[in-house]
């Protein structure tokens, strides 16, 4: 997964959206800034915590990118929305232990509560930028921001501790 620099996340606009643009934060980050306000918001953080960790252990996660209402004001967010990246060398074919449940997005949604989508990199037309920034669209064509979740890397408050 992708390693950025992280940067809080921004205010909701009026519409109780982020501002239109990818927004770089840590599982840690998204968790705590979107997954503690109501019950609802608690099991969707353990969705998408649940993902990330099954997404992880497939291998070839280029980028992870969060959207939909789980990243809005929305008290109760119905389901958690996830786009995955993937590198060109992922093989779905070769997944055990149920990691391919993640990657088909009827049984996602039934036995996971995600929408989840996904490509190989080579397949995103109009390259990886365009294809990830498409998710910022809204069903009624406005756009809002959307989150990529980015590796934590150790600080200067680690560094502090060691």
């Amino acid at each position: 997964m992708a390693e950025k620099g992280s940067a809080p996340l921004p205010s909701f606009t009026a519409c109780g959206d982020l501002p239109p643009g990818i927004h770089p934060a840590t599982l840690r980050d998204v968790l705590e800034r979107f997954g503690k306000e109501t019950l609802q918001r608690a099991l969707m953080a353990q969705r998408l915590q649940r993902i990330h960790r099954m997404a992880a252990a497939a291998g070839h996660v280029s980028r992870f990118i969060v959207f939909g209402s789980f990243v809005t004001a929305k008290p109760d967010p119905n389901d958690v929305d996830i786009f995955l990246l993937m590198d060109d060398g992922f093989d779905l074919a070769q997944l055990r232990g149920g990691l391919q449940l993640l990657f088909d997005h009827a049984v996602a949604q039934a036995h996971l509560g995600a929408s989840v989508f996904w490509l190989r990199r080579s397949a995103a037309l109009g390259g990886e930028q365009e294809t990830i920034e498409h998710w910022q669209t809204r069903r009624d064509g406005r756009r809002r921001g959307i989150v990529e979740i980015i590796k934590e890397v150790r600080g200067d408050h680690d560094r502090k501790r060691q």
